[in-house]
């Protein structure tokens, strides 16, 4: 594999406009490369909520970064409603594509298995398919009387996938524990960034405890080393998710100012602090 690369490179390398993939928050989510992103001034990005969108989405969306999003729902969970994102709907500067969870895991399941289309059934009779005329009801094929009909979804293939991981090991491979639809999601993108709190010798696909928990690095374009990464939210057994620190986000987000000193308290400023500190 080759080396690490610095946050700040693999912000960079997600170009304005890209198709974003980002697990939810109770699931591996980059917060530390959302924050890159925000730095980066990253504009008219399009996020995929795999299969719900949480505090990072919200961030992105309160900066200026995205276009549009297509999820099941944006939310803070027990802090409540997502403010940035709701505000965005409300003003009409973003575009809401709306989907369902098993809808999103089978279109990404679609492009893992390199198929055009996948079906899935529990969408007929919701009113859901009259704002999706990308989604086809057939006749299903091999009933025979035309009266079983079947919902067809197209594979989706994000640019980028961007996750965050306990640890990387020297081949590049990265452990997920039993969180797969991480896998999923790289498997499906053209391109996976992942964030690590540690890189470690070895190679966890030789490891019988390990390999199970695994995504093989041919599916890892680039890793970054970034503890508590994750943070505020939760990652596996490291670290507990900081409700406080998500509580103060919801109370200051709700307006425009409050989320501007937010930001420059918890992402601009603190930057350009360690920034001025290596430069001295």
């Amino acid at each position: 594999m080759t080396s690490p690369i610095s946050l700040e490179a693999m912000a960079a390398s997600v170009p304005d406009g890209a198709l974003l993939a980002l697990p939810p928050d109770n699931s591996l989510p980059s917060v530390a490369l959302a924050k890159a992103l925000v730095r980066r001034g990253a504009r008219g990005l399009r996020l995929l909520g795999v299969p719900v969108a949480g505090f990072a989405a919200d961030m992105l969306i309160g900066a200026g970064c995205v276009a549009e999003i297509e999820t099941s729902a944006v939310s803070l969970g027990e802090a409540g409603f997502a403010p940035r994102f709701s505000a965005a709907v409300k003003a009409g500067t973003i575009r809401v594509r709306d989907c369902t969870c098993p809808a999103v895991h089978t279109m990404l399941q679609a492009a893992e298995k390199g198929v055009p289309f996948m079906p899935l059934r529990g969408l007929i009779g919701s009113d859901i398919l009259a704002h999706r005329p990308d989604w086809k009801v057939v006749p299903n094929p091999y009933e025979g009387t035309g009266e079983d009909p079947i919902v067809l979804l197209p594979a989706l293939q994000p640019d980028v996938a961007i996750f965050h991981a306990v640890m990387a090991d020297a081949e590049g491979n990265v452990w997920l524990g039993r969180r797969r639809e991480c896998a999923t999601i790289a498997h499906a993108s053209k391109r996976a960034l992942v964030t690590v709190e540690r890189v470690v010798p070895g190679n966890f696909l030789e490891d019988e405890r390990l390999a199970a928990g695994t995504i093989s690095a041919t599916y890892v374009t680039d890793i970054a080393i970034a503890e508590r990464g994750a943070h505020p939210v939760a990652l596996l057994d490291e670290y507990g998710f900081d409700a406080a620190y998500v509580s103060d986000y919801a109370r200051m987000a709700r307006t425009e100012a409050g989320f501007a000193e937010w930001l420059a308290r918890e992402v601009t400023a603190p930057q350009a602090a360690q920034r001025a500190v290596a430069a001295e």
